[in-house]
């Protein structure tokens, strides 16, 4: 078991912190240069695309990172898995409590007939910081993967 849940978790990780890292440096930066309306379209069509996947690809990581503390034959191993699940965990709780109430307003806003404030109410600069903290997490998470498969 332990053979296969190393790749996944491996696999898992990186995958999350890739492209959370491909956000942070390349889709957010080219989102805040445009225009409400255009931003409006742009998040509704990517966060169709992100949504079913990246739920999956942590809530597997996890499930691998807690069987894996739990069953490695190490226990600095098991230590590193560990700590991998809690940082995913972080991930997952900022992914919900900030990131999805955001991207839902963003989806039920017309494009076509934003909110007179949106200026305001604008979300970008939150979902940005927010973005950030859980890409610096996710990359610590799978940095702690890479030591704990290291160890086995």
């Amino acid at each position: 078991m332990i053979d296969a849940l190393v790749p996944l978790a491996l696999l898992g990780s990186g995958l999350a912190a890739g492209i959370l890292l491909s956000t942070t440096l390349g889709i957010i930066p080219l989102m805040e240069t445009f225009p409400a309306d255009r931003y409006v379209y742009s998040h509704r069509y990517l966060w169709a695309r992100y949504d079913p996947f990246m739920p999956i690809c942590f809530g597997l990581t996890v499930v691998a990172d807690v069987v894996l503390a739990v069953t490695a034959p190490d226990r600095v191993a098991q230590f590193l898995f560990a700590a991998a699940a809690v940082t995913l965990c972080c991930v997952m709780g900022i992914s919900i409590t900030k990131q999805v109430p955001i991207n839902r307003w963003v989806k039920s806003i017309d494009p076509e007939a934003l909110p007179e404030d949106f200026e305001r109410l604008d979300p970008r600069s939150r979902w940005r910081n927010w973005n950030l903290m859980r890409t610096t997490l996710s990359c610590a998470g799978f940095a702690l993967t890479i030591a704990a498969a290291s160890v086995l």
